[in-house]
This record gives C-alpha cells, structure tokens and sequence, in this order.
C-alpha cells in the first residue's frame, strides 16, 4: 500500500479494522493478544454473535429462527461498532467479526442477507478499513474445539463456513488472508504481524489527518 492510499483511508471517521474467519480460527485469541502489546492505540469490539447466543438467544436449524438470530446479530453487530467508535474515536477499533459475516449463516432459501436488512455487500464492505482474515483450523483437519461454548459447527460445517466467509470479505479492496497452520504459535505470530503493520498504517494516516499527531493524542 503507497503512502497515498494509506492516508486517504477512512479520513473522516474512526478506523476499523476486521478480524474475521470460520470457527476456530483464532482471531479472537489474536485480537486479544494484540490488544494487550499495543494498549490505548487500539479498542475491540467484542463478537455480537457470540455475545447474544452466551446471553441466551437460542441457535437452532429452523429457518425462521435463523433469519431471527442474524438480523438480530447484524444490527446488535452495528449498534457495538457505532458505541465503540463514539467512546473512543481516536482509537483503531479492532471488530471481532463484521456485519458481513451474516451472510454466511443465512438460510440460502431465504435470498439476500444484505437486501433484507436493507443494505449491500458493498456498503457494509466499506464500513470497513482492512480484513484480517483467519482460516479455520478445520480446514486441516484440527478440531475447533476450544473455549467458546457457542460453537456447535462440525469440522464439515465450519469449512463450509469458512469458504462463504472468504467469498464475501476477499472482495474488499484491503483483504489479508492468514491461512492455516498446523503451529498455532506460526499463525497467530503471522497474523499479529499483519495487526501490527495494518495499525501501523493507519495511526500514520491519522497523523497526517491531525497534523502530525498520533492517534492517542488528545
């Protein structure tokens, strides 16, 4: 990325970074890491999926429960982003997941995910600066069991996931991929590397906004 496309990156609002995947894929491990390295340059925002199906809201494979949970999830998904960015503006917001992800998990019978909740693939690509995308362990085979209790996709379930996953972000114009590794340390080292050079990039474009301040200057 020049100097040039990295200034004109989202000059008039807060800057949004996606980490994004199919289950077990670590980003949540990463963005938590990294949210510790780097401290006030960069603010998460936690998972609306996994926030309303921990909180009670029930995950079954009835359609209209389906269409119930992710337009539920979209808008809770929105509503964290807009609360993030309003506390902390001068902040990177590292999204734990996006409001593209829906789309995966909508029932294919139903049509457009975006078209219902009256938006585009576009719009809601552009509500973003850069994906990190994690490739889900499942891919090779790994189990994706771990420390979410949410997570109820088998190994075939979440490859599929995963590849309607990487078909929708892939088209954003600043997409990463991490792809799987069988060293968990390998990937997560790979992907925190792109963390880094991506807020890099953008604390730079903040500074020539500010006039040469960082963004954690007030």
């Amino acid at each position: 990325m020049t100097q040039q496309e990295t200034a004109e990156l989202d000059p008039n609002g807060c800057h949004r970074i996606v980490l994004t995947g199919g289950p077990g894929g670590g980003k949540t491990t990463a963005a938590d890491l990294f949210r510790r390295e780097i401290g006030e340059r960069a603010v998460i925002v936690p998972e609306s999926a996994t926030m309303l199906f921990s909180g009670g809201l029930p995950r079954t494979g009835d359609a209209r429960a389906q269409r119930a949970a992710q337009s539920a999830i979209f808008h809770v998904q929105r509503s964290l982003e807009t609360i993030q960015a309003a506390q902390y503006p001068d902040r990177v917001l590292l999204c734990d997941r996006g409001t593209v992800d829906g789309a995966a998990y909508w029932p294919e019978e139903d049509g457009d995910f975006f078209a219902a909740m009256g938006t585009s693939l576009d719009a809601e690509l552009a509500r973003y600066d850069a994906v990190i995308f994690f490739e889900s362990a499942a891919v090779g085979d790994m189990s994706i069991e771990g420390g979410n209790p949410t997570r109820i996709e088998s190994n075939e379930e979440a490859v599929a996931v995963d590849r309607r996953l990487r078909d929708l972000w892939s088209r954003h114009p600043r997409f990463v991929f991490v792809a799987h590794n069988p060293s968990f340390f390998k990937k997560i080292t790979f992907g925190l590397a792109a963390l880094e050079s991506m807020v890099g990039q953008l604390n730079y474009a903040r500074r020539r906004r500010n006039g040469g301040r960082s963004v954690t200057e007030s």
